[in-house]
């Protein structure tokens, strides 16, 4: 398994197992099972109200854990991972990201000088962003002078993201995919079932190795155990020079799936 290295030095696993929308009295179960299979990163947020299960799942200190920080919290960050602590049982994350810049709060800068200070008390290890686009990133960059180590973005074939991925690379920032594998349309679009058929693999490996070719992080869900293992044998799939790009020419600069950044 790949790990990939962030701008801080320190080592972040290039797969992992999303957790949103997994009921907290399930999610513990399911975080087992991935570890069980080798996922070393767990991605949750306090938005999705799954932590205190995640925590439970937890079964060693060797899992990379992120959590996040919702705009409502902006102004009070600290409180805000203290209680995303104390839900995980923890003393620290790895990875602490500010969800989404909420630009009309006019608070994400104030935010992301808080992270910093929390990467410096030891309670991040590392900190990050979550859907900013080049503006946001300007704009906490020039105030502090420090560079999120990972932006994690909806990415997958049909919304690319290519010049957040462009500023991302130029930034030395990993790019991490939420979503990575779209929609059920995504997985049933004919270039990827044909890769998937001469693969012998499904669409939803497909679509994860495609990720892991371009280097991107991901984040794909997986609510139960066929799918979760189905998900971490990808790592053993080689797709072609051809297969990325058939993969890339589906790009879709209106196949945005969830909000607008600039808008929640």
């Amino acid at each position: 398994m790949t790990d990939l290295t962030l701008n801080d030095g320190r080592l972040m696993p290039q797969l992992g197992l999303g957790t949103y929308q997994i009921p907290d009295s399930q999610v513990a179960s399911v975080v087992r099972a991935g570890l069980d299979l080798g996922f070393r990163l767990v991605d949750t947020a306090a938005l999705y109200h799954n932590e205190r299960g995640v925590g439970e799942g937890l079964a060693h200190d060797e899992v990379w854990l992120t959590t996040k920080l919702w705009h409502d919290q902006h102004g009070d960050a600290e409180a805000a991972l203290d209680a995303s602590l104390a839900l995980l049982g923890r003393d620290q994350v790895d990875l602490y990201l500010i969800h989404w810049p909420h630009p009309a709060g006019e608070r994400y800068v104030e935010a992301w000088q808080t992270l910093v200070s929390l990467r410096d008390m030891g309670k991040a290890r590392s900190i990050g962003v979550s859907n900013f686009l080049p503006e946001h990133l300007d704009a906490i960059i020039d105030a502090t002078g420090v560079v999120p180590a990972v932006n994690q973005i909806e990415l997958h074939p049909t919304f690319q993201q290519r010049e957040v991925q462009a500023y991302n690379r130029e930034r030395g920032i990993v790019t991490q995919s939420w979503s990575p594998l779209g929609q059920g349309e995504t997985l049933r679009d004919e270039r990827v079932v044909a890769i998937a058929e001469r693969l012998d693999a499904t669409p939803a490996q497909v679509l994860i190795a495609w990720h892991l070719a371009k280097g991107l992080a991901a984040i794909p869900k997986a609510g139960n155990p066929e799918h979760l293992a189905s998900n971490w044998q990808a790592i053993e799939l080689s797709l072609s020079d051809d297969d990325v790009a058939a993969i890339d020419a589906m790009d879709d600069p209106d196949g945005r799936m969830g909000p607008d950044p600039r808008e929640l």
